[in-house]
């Protein structure tokens, strides 16, 4: 069993997978990876960004990247990527999100304003569409840059490194139709996206990762969204470790798709892991992932290359954020 280093030097190759689109052939493989375990602390702390370090990839967001993505801002369009916020969401377990009316107040005074508001009740940092903080997800009792979670543990949130402190995401954002490169709407729910279809969507679609980008996979399971939550929870296509290191390896800022964990789920990479890629993104290299994205538009236009703008919501020691995330091009 191969191990990876911190710097994100693949695990093992990982092969392509067949399909044709726009006169691309696509080759026919297998897209397995051999098995894999996460590595041990001594591969992975301390961070490219020092033992002290607690923001990750964010320290790429510098005022360069944000000038940059600024320049990708040629017609001033905007589609918006984050799913309406309902009690019809897909969920988890015990995740829930329940809004309900106060009965209007009539103001007392003459010219009689009345008030509306309502109360919310559930999680605003694992539902919806969400950027994952690095404590959200551990190996062992460790987060990011090895850091012991229970030392940072408290119960009214995370002491260091709660989404409070990710601040605005603006950057170039790459989205690789990869339901696209395989000429269907929808990849199904087994479809591990391999290194080979990462290189053959950038060919296809005349654009390249770059270090500081958001890279964005679009799978076509969004579409299921608030149309058949079952199936939508059951499983989903996405990356798998081979593949998340490829990318990882560019120094990206963070990882994003159209399902709820960016990665394949159930992993083929190690039948019985839960969610490596999780493991591989969050805590081993510190790289945000932004869940359960509305691409359906951007794919329709064939947009690739935008500027993306997140704002997480301030919240205090939080494992994450609900985000309504732009695509400005």
């Amino acid at each position: 069993m191969k191990l990876f280093s911190r710097r994100g030097m693949l695990a093992a190759a990982c092969l392509g997978c067949g399909g044709a689109h726009m006169g691309f052939q696509a080759t026919p493989v297998q897209a397995q990876t051999p098995g894999w375990s996460p590595p041990a602390e001594a591969q992975r702390c301390p961070s490219r960004w020092g033992a002290a370090d607690r923001r990750g990839s964010m320290n790429l967001m510098t005022q360069e990247r944000a000038r940059r993505a600024a320049g990708l801002i040629r017609t001033g369009a905007m589609t918006e990527l984050g799913h309406v916020l309902s009690m019809q969401m897909p969920f988890f377990g015990t995740r829930r999100f329940d809004i309900h009316q106060k009965p209007m107040f009539m103001n007392p005074q003459a010219n009689r304003r009345g008030s509306n508001e309502e109360v919310v009740v559930g999680e605003i940092g694992q539902v919806g569409t969400q950027l994952d903080m690095f404590p959200h997800q551990t190996i062992g009792d460790q987060t990011y840059n090895c850091v012991d979670v229970p030392s940072i543990s408290s119960r009214n949130g995370f002491t260091a490194m709660g989404v409070d402190t990710v601040g605005t995401i603006f950057t170039r954002a790459v989205m690789l139709d990869i339901a696209r490169l395989r000429g269907v709407a929808v990849l199904p729910i087994d479809h591990e996206i391999t290194v080979a279809e990462i290189e053959q969507a950038q060919q296809v679609q005349n654009t390249r990762i770059e270090e500081g980008d958001a890279v964005i996979f679009h799978t076509g399971w969004g579409t299921l969204w608030g149309r058949d939550n079952a199936r939508y929870i059951s499983g989903c296509p996405g990356i798998g470790v081979a593949a998340a290191e490829h990318v990882l390896a560019k120094n990206v800022m963070l990882m994003g798709a159209d399902n709820w964990p960016v990665e394949l789920a159930p992993s083929r990479t190690m039948p019985g892991a839960s969610l490596p890629v999780h493991q591989i993104a969050l805590v081993v290299h510190g790289v945000h992932l932004l869940e359960n994205m509305k691409l359906d538009e951007l794919a329709a236009r064939g947009q690739h290359e935008f500027a993306l703008a997140v704002q997480p919501l301030k919240i205090r020691g939080g494992s994450g954020s609900t985000v309504a995330p732009t695509a400005l091009f």
